[in-house]
Formats: structure tokens, C-alpha cells, sequence
């Protein structure tokens, strides 16, 4: 089985893609990471869990998904994280993750997608996102033949660069700066709720027709990206810039 977490589609994109590949159920995990409700899912296929890299390392929120959750059947378990550039030395904590719950670790597959973290940076054009997004899919069916024939992803020795960013670039990120603070919302809001039902954390309420953030946000850029009007904002930094929000992954249209 395949299950993935997913602020703007991203990884829903990779999961999907190697559900295809591999013949595979695939499974959202918003319906357990919103509600923060333990999963009981079981699978005689191989456990593909696909998420993003935020500041070097797989989101809290997902490994706590996991960490509390019963995966039973297989044991054996295949990471994908996608991200803007590299994923640092995330698979050491993906490695201690599995043998805290008893799964055995094969790996994790960086997979390079479109940046979409305007809240630091700027998101590639439609045509630029086209180009990353097929050069992903070269990955992704390498990393589908290497699951489907029972083997490890060949892992790379993290540098010390990469140690830095995982081991203390990440936890700082997520303590001082990973929080929903400076969401705003601006006049031309219709409260439609869309932000709310997209958060895969259930951190947004609608009150008086517009939207509250709780304190859960991993930044995601969830909301902010599917929010047909352009009406959240955070802080300045966000003013002017493109959305991004990666389509789902249709077969016929790879024929």
C-alpha cells in the first residue's frame, strides 16, 4: 500500500505515479493527520510511504502518523520524499522510525519536485514545473523497479552538510519558525472554506466566514495555494508571488 501526505499535490502526484507502476492501493492520510486518529491498516504489499522534505527531514506531523500507527502484514517499508533540492540526511530519523515500530527500513528515494514553499521562495512557471515534474518521473520509475523487485534504495552517506541540516537546521526550523503566525487573510475573502478543507492537519476553523489557524500549522502551503481568490496571505513575504498546486496523476495522459 501506498500512503502519502500532501500540502499542494506534490507527493499525491509521486504516490499515485507508483500506484500505477506498481499495481497498488493508494491511501491520503489526511483522514488520520486531521482528525489525529491512530491508522489500523494492513497490507500483503509493500509499505510506500510518500511524503514531502520540510527543512531537511519528512514532516512531523506524517511521522507521527506513522510512529502511532498499526501497519501490519508487510513489514517491510520504502520511503519517497519529494522536495525542492535535497532531503539532507532525513533517512537516518526515517531509519530509527521503522525500528521504533517495527518495520523494516529499505531506504528513502529523494524525488526533486516543484518548490513550492512561496513563504521563502519564489514557485517555478507552469512550463518550468512541466519540465521538473517529467524529469521526476524518470526517478520514480526507477525507484518503482527497485520496489517492485524487493530491493533497498541504494543509499548515499550523508555528508556532514547534510547531518547539519537534518540533525540541527531542522529541529530549529520546526521550534522557532514553523507556525501559522502570520497567516493573514484580506478583505476579498468569501469564507468559502476551501482552506479549511484542504489542511491535512484540521488546523483551520471558518469563523464569522473567515478563516482562523490553529496552532498545528507545518506549513504546508496548503491553504494558501488552493485559495481560488488569492486571499491568504503570510505576512508580506507571499504578496505578488505565483501559487502552486500540482495536478493529479492521470495515466492516459503519459500514453
Amino acid at each position: 500500500m501506498i500512503v502519502y501526505f500532501t500540502g499542494t499535490g506534490n507527493s499525491r502526484y509521486c504516490a499515485e505515479f507508483l500506484a500505477d507502476r506498481l499495481n497498488d492501493d493508494v491511501l491520503d492520510s489526511k483522514a488520520y493527520t486531521s482528525a489525529q486518529i491512530a491508522a489500523d491498516l494492513t497490507s500483503e504489499k509493500p509499505w510506500v510511504f510518500v511524503a514531502p522534505t520540510y527543512a531537511w527531514q519528512m514532516p512531523r506531523a506524517f511521522a507521527e502518523f506513522i510512529r502511532k500507527g498499526a501497519f501490519k502484514g508487510e513489514r517491510r517499508a520504502w520511503f519517497v520524499l519529494t522536495c525542492g533540492g535535497d532531503i539532507g540526511a532525513a533517512g537516518k530519523s526515517l531509519q530509527k522510525l521503522c525500528a521504533d515500530v517495527g518495520l523494516e527500513y529499505m531506504g528513502v528515494a529523494p524525488v526533486e519536485m516543484p518548490n513550492n514553499y512561496l513563504l521563502m521562495f519564489e514557485v517555478p512557471k507552469a512550463d518550468e514545473a512541466e519540465e521538473i515534474v517529467g524529469a521526476a518521473e524518470k526517478v520514480l520509475e526507477r525507484a518503482a523497479e527497485w520496489i517492485g523487485n524487493g530491493r533497498a534504495f541504494p543509499q548515499a552517506k550523508p555528508s556532514f552538510g547534510d547531518k547539519l541540516k537534518s540533525g540541527v537546521v531542522a529541529p530549529m526550523f520546526t521550534k522557532y519558525y514553523a507556525s501559522a503566525a502570520k497567516f493573514r487573510v484580506k478583505p476579498n475573502c468569501n469564507g468559502c472554506g476551501v482552506c479549511a478543507e484542504v489542511c491535512p492537519l484540521g488546523n483551520i476553523t471558518i469563523e464569522s466566514r473567515k478563516p482562523v489557524w490553529g496552532k498545528r500549522c507545518t506549513q504546508c502551503c496548503a491553504c494558501i495555494s488552493h485559495c481560488r481568490r488569492k486571499s491568504i496571505e503570510y505576512g508580506k513575504v507571499t504578496e505578488g508571488k505565483r501559487r502552486y498546486l500540482c495536478k493529479p496523476y492521470r495515466r492516459e495522459e503519459k500514453q
